[in-house]
């Protein structure tokens, strides 16, 4: 197993050195075998179960710097890592490849570290990888104007950073003395009732990069700029390892005395999140920013699981907590496969088209079967439609929130039932996103000829989407080794054969295989009605039905605001909408030459909360600007004397 990584290592290396020198076949290649180093080692670690093996890379002084991956790391890495495969084989549409395929080989790199170092100072330096691999990847893609990508870029690493500083001062206080992971949950009990302050601080860290509210504004921006590829890697691994390390810090690290106040505001953060981040996806025009909400809804929906988690854990109810921890990591995994086909078919889309516009284009009809069926699997997913892997994961985070009446906290019950109702109207919404996108972004009226090529990983990631439900029953002993909770039949009570059950069969089930051959049976019907129909009267050709009219005009479509005008008109109080109408004249006022027409929607954090803080920055910063650069030879001495003192500090104090 540590064979299989360290190959993938030192593959990862290969492609980010072949990158830089413009080789971007060779790091292509480098890549995509350092993958499937990194997948058979995460299959041997979850074979493997409790004894993976633990390698020790260097020493810091007297403590070693150790690699260590269990089951939930290694679960969450496989799964990414195959929607990182499929990016890697697509077609790439990034205007400097090479460049691309160094950042991703940097963002995985990352992504091994903070999955399985056992140190926090090396931990820190893998999860700046995660960071400034993702902006690489955007900027060498070139999909948007350089200073829209460029400040995009910027304000992505701006807010990671924010959650870079929160877990330096987590490294500060709880590894002060010793900066190996095994010491800190003893140190952490130390703090008391300023224990929640830590936690706070760990759900910053991680959450910036999760996209819990208020960090999630970056994802449109940022996501926006790339291409599907860099998506489906930010969506997938990079997400994924971000999640194992937060519900490291919650489930075995901090104090079980602190869980419940930290639990109820994971489950309200996650909820909020979800909501908002599923009602601004559902006014996107593009393929793009719209998947980029529809992921943060996700994260946000795993937040709520491992909130839960925490509200169990704190009342001593290890079986239900590690339900719905594993629930957590179930959603994420079949959300890393469902986000990788819709974001490759973006990419597919867009090479069609020339944009990412959700748009009525007929790429469906001129597309072969491999893609949509690819496409129609994932947005299925995404919509949580069974017998997909994102019912099966959203079947079961309802059920963990609905065991709240097992909790003796009336403020952890009450926010568990809210949740509930916020995870329901979650649901519905992103049911008519993905309906929207895959509706009017596949189908339509338009003529292309263009070829489409790369569509077999999108079929790939598709049929893995239904192959992750239906082999769900089985796979989940791989979890049960797990080093937290650590309640092996928890896992056993979650499956009864080929039926998937929430601890206790009389309280509800499903069968996620049971479900897919029932429908391949029962689909078998209307095809022999066809089959008789076509026998019978041979084929007919009639007009499509269009409100009654007798030609239906060839740019008669359906728009995304057209899709989307009455929730944004409903929801106005969370949108605060806003449109704006342009004409150009010619000569008259009453002569209209052009008719510019844009709409958009306010978020609900950026203008009262980042703004003023950038607002701040840049103030300050042209103020200490005219005092530090001011020509003076011996003033730039003193400001080098001063940093060396600081820099002799802190190593005399470490």
């Amino acid at each position: 197993m540590l064979d299989s990584f360290l190959l993938g290592v030192l593959l990862f290396v290969l492609a980010i050195v072949l990158g830089l020198l413009r080789l971007s076949f060779g790091a292509r290649i480098a890549l995509v075998f350092g993958t499937v180093a990194i997948l058979v080692g995460s299959v041997l670690s979850l074979v493997a179960g409790s004894g993976p093996d633990t390698g020790q890379l260097w020493s810091l002084g007297t403590i070693p710097v150790t690699w260590h991956l269990q089951a939930a790391a290694a679960w969450l890495v496989f799964w990414g890592g195959l929607a990182a495969l499929a990016a890697f084989l697509s077609p790439s549409r990034a205007k400097n490849p090479a460049i691309w395929m160094s950042g991703a080989g940097l963002a995985l790199l990352g992504s091994l570290g903070v999955a399985g170092l056992q140190e926090g100072i090396a931990f820190l330096i893998a999860w700046e990888f995660l960071s400034f691999g993702g902006a690489i990847m955007l900027l060498a893609d070139g999909l948007q104007h350089r200073e829209k990508s460029g400040q995009s870029n910027l304000y992505m690493l701006a807010l990671l950073e924010i959650g870079a500083v929160a877990l330096l001062l987590c490294l500060l206080l709880l590894g002060a003395r010793n900066t190996e992971f095994a010491a800190w949950a003893g140190s952490w009990a130390t703090y008391g009732s300023a224990a929640f302050g830590i936690a706070v601080l760990f759900i910053i860290g991680f959450g910036a990069k999760l996209g819990i509210l208020p960090f999630y504004e970056w994802y449109p921006g940022a996501y926006g700029s790339g291409s599907g590829a860099s998506g489906a890697l930010l969506s997938g691994i990079i997400l994924n390892v971000a999640y194992f390390a937060l519900g490291r810090a919650m489930l075995d690290w901090l104090p079980r005395s602190s869980a419940t106040g930290t639990g109820i505001l994971l489950v309200a953060l996650g909820t909020i999140t979800a909501i908002l981040a599923i009602l601004y996806a559902f006014q996107q025009e593009d393929w793009r920013r719209l998947l980029a909400f529809s992921t943060a809804e996700n994260a946000g929906l795993a937040v709520v699981a491992l909130g839960a988690a925490s509200l169990f854990r704190a009342d001593g109810l290890n079986m239900l907590s590690t339900l719905a921890w594993t629930v957590g990591l179930i959603h994420l995994g079949g959300h890393s496969l469902a986000k990788g086909s819709m974001m490759l078919s973006a990419d597919r889309v867009a090479s069609v088209r020339g944009d990412y516009a959700i748009a009525q284009s007929r790429v469906l009809a001129l597309a072969p079967w491999t893609l949509g069926i690819g496409a129609l699997l994932g947005a299925m997913s995404l919509a949580a439609m069974p017998p997909t892997a994102g019912f099966a994961g959203e079947w079961y985070l309802f059920q963990t929130v609905f065991q709240d009446f097992h909790l003796t906290s009336s403020a952890a019950r009450v926010t568990l039932a809210l949740s509930g109702a916020g995870l329901a109207l979650t649901a519905a919404i992103a049911l008519a996103t993905m309906i929207k996108v895959f509706g009017l972004g596949l189908l339509g009226r338009e003529e292309n000829q263009h070829s489409i090529t790369g569509r077999w990983p999108i079929l790939a990631l598709g049929l893995l989407v239904l192959g992750y439900a239906a082999a769900l029953p089985w796979t989940l002993g791989f979890l049960a080794e797990d080093n937290w909770p650590a309640v092996p039949a928890a896992l056993a009570s979650m499956v009864k054969g080929p039926i998937l059950i929430p601890l206790r069969f009389h309280f509800a089930f499903i069968s996620p295989p049971l479900l897919l051959l029932m429908g391949l049976l029962l689909s078998l019907i209307p095809l022999a009605m066809l089959g008789w129909s076509h026998l019978r009267q041979g084929r007919r050709r009639v007009p499509v039905w269009g409100h009654g009219l007798r030609q239906i005009p060839a740019n008669n479509a359906v728009t995304a605001l057209a899709f989307s005008n009455a929730l944004r008109e409903f929801y106005s109080f969370v949108y605060r909408p806003s449109t704006n109408t342009r004409k150009s004249h010619s000569e008259r006022s009453y002569f209209v030459r052009e008719l510019h027409f844009d709409y958009s929607q306010a978020p609900v954090f950026g203008p009262w909360l980042f703004r003023p803080v950038v607002r701040f920055v840049q103030i300050m910063s042209d103020r200490l600007g005219l005092a530090l650069q001011n020509g003076s030879l011996n003033a730039y001495l003193a400001y080098i004397g001063i940093l060396l003192i600081i820099i002799f500090a802190s190593v005399f104090y470490i």
